[in-house]
C-alpha cells in the first residue's frame, strides 16, 4: 500500500516521518525546516543510543544519519537500517565520508550545508519505492532554507565544553568532525580552517596546543558576539 495516494501541492513529503540522527543543533534545525516546508514529520536523535530508542518505538520512512556521532560512526547505523527503512541518507560536512556512507548501504548522501529544498526533496523522492511516490506533476522549488544564526549558540557551547576536557585522541577526533560540520553548515570559513588545521596537525602527530587555543578563542569570540 502506498505511503500516500496524493501529496498536497507544495508538500511532496506529506505523510512521511523523517528520523534525523545528528548531534549538531544547527544541522538538525536545517533539516527540520526542510521537512516542515515539504510536509514531513521529523524526529531527532543526537547519538546512536538515542536513535536505537526511537527505532524501538516506530519505523521512519526516511533516516538521515550524520557520519560522525559522539558515540560512534554513522556508517554503523546506516548498515543496520539499510533494507529496513525505505530511504537512508548519509550526511556530513566532510565529502570524503560519502564513500563510507554508500558502502554501508545508504541510498544517497547530503553534503552540509543542507539548504536546497529541491535537492532535499529529490534525494528522498527519487529513492522511495515507486508506489510510495506522490502522483502527478510536482513543481520544483527554488528556495534555500537556513536556520537562524542564534541556533549556532548551542553547538558552539558544546564545542567549548568538549575543548575544556579534551585529553585524548577520541576527543580530538570528535572536535575535528563536529566543528568542521558546524563551520561548513554556518559558512564560517575561519572556523572551518581552524578545524582543518587541527585535523592536519593531529594526523601528523604534531603538538596541538596552538590549534586548540586558536579554536577556543574563535569559539569564545562567537559566543560572546551572540550574547551581545
Amino acid at each position: 500500500m502506498p505511503l500516500w495516494p496524493v501529496a498536497p501541492p507544495g508538500r511532496p513529503l506529506a505523510g512521511l516521518t523523517v528520523l534525523v540522527v545528528e548531534d549538531s543543533r544547527f544541522a538538525s534545525e536545517a533539516v527540520r525546516l526542510l521537512c516542515l516546508r515539504s510536509g514531513a514529520r521529523i524526529r531527532r536523535a543526537d547519538c546512536l543510543r538515542t536513535a536505537a530508542r526511537h527505532l524501538q518505538i516506530y519505523r521512519p520512512a526516511v533516516a538521515i544519519v550524520d557520519m560522525g556521532l559522539p558515540d560512534g560512526d554513522g556508517a554503523q547505523l546506516i548498515a543496520t537500517l539499510a533494507g529496513l527503512v525505505p530511504v537512508v541518507l548519509g550526511m556530513s560536512g566532510d565529502p570524503d565520508t560519502e564513500a563510507g556512507a554508500m558502502a554501508a548501504g545508504a541510498n544517497g548522501f547530503l553534503a552540509k550545508p543542507v539548504e536546497s529544498l529541491a535537492l532535499f526533496q529529490h534525494m528522498i523522492l527519487s529513492n522511495l519505492p515507486a508506489d510510495a511516490r506522490p502522483m502527478g506533476p510536482r513543481a520544483v522549488p527554488s528556495e534555500t532554507l537556513r536556520p537562524d544564526a542564534s541556533v549556532l549558540h548551542d553547538d558552539l557551547a558544546h564545542v567549548a565544553d568538549v575543548l575544556a576536557s579534551a585529553s585524548d585522541t577520541g576527543a580530538i577526533d570528535y572536535i575535528v568532525r563536529f566543528l568542521a560540520g558546524v563551520a561548513r553548515s554556518a559558512r564560517d570559513e575561519p572556523l572551518e580552517q581552524a578545524a582543518v588545521a587541527l585535523a592536519r596537525d593531529h594526523s601528523a602527530g604534531r603538538a596541538l596546543a596552538a590549534d586548540l587555543a586558536r579554536i577556543s578563542g574563535l569559539v569564545q569570540d562567537r559566543l560572546a558576539a551572540g550574547r551581545g
